[in-house]
């Protein structure tokens, strides 16, 4: 999880790294002993960047797509508020560090510990950290949606996808990511409609009209849920969707 930290550094902020010898933006001297203390724009840029974090766990990960099936299994079921917000977005980002996790170690081992020591320039660790994200990225980016944002950006064609720039390759694999989350929700979906549309028929026959279908289906699709250990298979298929 502490590595997914170095991703800032490496991908938005090079320029923090490109000089030895910062550019003053603040600076302070204590009258009494003379001592001078400054502040760089560098890492006033630096620290700018580290806001973006968790856009770049939502939008370059596999944070989408995950969350977007929790979020549609969990209307499925019927249930508005369980599980909570915040277990759905901790079990996601832990999945995501699952998932992550090769790309993650493998930027570790290409640009991080090369270049604390010190045998990198800092934008080689830059291009060497961002190359296993980008495969990772553009192996799970449609290629319609790909060409889609190349033909927006008025980009010049390429030739090969590892020379796919970053602006455009972001958005598209954010949208192949929704799209394959709704695939995967659709599937999710059509059990549980199956058993609300039994349930109104059942009731309907009976001549209970005025009894709500959504409260005694609730109970069968819970049951069914858990009979089918649903939350290990629904892990299962989001971690098989990724190629794991």
């Amino acid at each position: 999880m502490i590595r997914l930290l170095w991703l800032p550094l490496f991908l938005l902020s090079p320029l923090a790294f490109a000089a030895d010898v910062g550019i003053p933006a603040v600076s302070v001297t204590n009258t009494e002993d003379g001592a001078n203390y400054s502040v760089t724009l560098q890492i006033l840029f630096l620290m700018t960047m580290l806001t973006f974090l968790p856009a770049i766990v939502m939008m370059m990960t596999s944070f989408t797509r995950i969350i977007v099936v929790f979020a549609i299994l969990r209307q499925a079921l019927g249930l508005q508020q369980t599980p909570s917000n915040q277990v759905l977005v901790g079990l996601s980002l832990f999945l995501t560090f699952f998932i992550m996790s090769p790309v993650l170690e493998e930027i570790n081992q290409r640009a991080v510990q090369p270049y604390i020591n010190e045998e990198l320039a800092p934008l080689e660790a830059v291009k060497r950290a961002s190359e296993p994200l980008h495969d990772f990225m553009i192996h799970q980016t449609r290629e319609n949606d790909l060409n889609l944002f190349m033909r927006l950006s008025d980009s010049p064609p390429v030739a090969s996808a590892s020379e796919v720039p970053f602006f455009v390759l972001v958005p598209a694999f954010v949208t192949s990511e929704l799209k394959t989350a709704f695939q995967i929700g659709f599937m999710i979906f059509i059990p549980f409609l199956v058993i609300d549309l039994v349930v109104a028929s059942v009731l309907m026959a009976m001549g209970m009209m005025m009894l709500s279908p959504v409260i005694i289906s609730l109970p069968f699709k819970i049951m069914l849920f858990v009979l089918v250990d649903g939350w290990a298979m629904i892990i299962g298929t989001l971690a098989a969707s990724f190629g794991l």
